[in-house]
């Protein structure tokens, strides 16, 4: 019996059940959709698919090997299973690059790192902001690609 009013008792008196216990806050709910059914509806153009070739040596960007990762923007969205390429030291492409566009990309950004190439995916640099030759099958030339904010600079 005393075992059992002590029990209670611990648990009457805990921080947890008292009155000037803070009660815990709720983590805030984060609620990620997609918009790409309305670029086609709101402008009135057919998706389509384009594919990107990237080229060009830029040996201080590369490094042992770069990998990148399409970030979605309009007027383009990445295909889930195209949107991760690698680049060797040699500027070969690794990896394929493909989006669902209204219009073709101007530019296109990635989330950029260095790595080999069967490195676990990891957290990335930043931003590589590319310009394209605006085709259906279009070019992207390293050599004129811009690094862009480190994610440290975003507030």
């Amino acid at each position: 019996m005393k075992i059992l009013s002590a029990i209670i008792a611990s648990v009457l008196l805990s921080p947890a059940f008292s009155a000037t216990a803070p009660a815990p806050q709720p983590a805030p709910r984060v609620s990620l959709f997609s918009t790409s059914v309305d670029w086609a509806a709101v402008t009135g153009r057919p998706w389509q698919q384009y594919k990107g070739e990237i080229s060009g040596r830029n040996r201080k960007l590369i490094k042992q090997g770069l990998v990148l990762y399409y970030l979605d923007a309009f007027p383009c969205y990445g295909e889930a299973d195209s949107v991760r390429v690698w680049i060797s030291p040699d500027g070969e492409m690794y990896g394929h690059l493909r989006l669902v566009c209204i219009a073709a990309p101007k530019t296109v950004s990635f989330a950029y790192r260095n790595a080999v190439q069967d490195a676990l995916d990891a957290r990335t640099d930043g931003i590589l902001i590319c310009p394209t030759d605006a085709e259906r099958y279009f070019k992207i030339d390293l050599s004129k690609c811009e690094i862009g904010p480190k994610w440290t600079e975003y507030k």
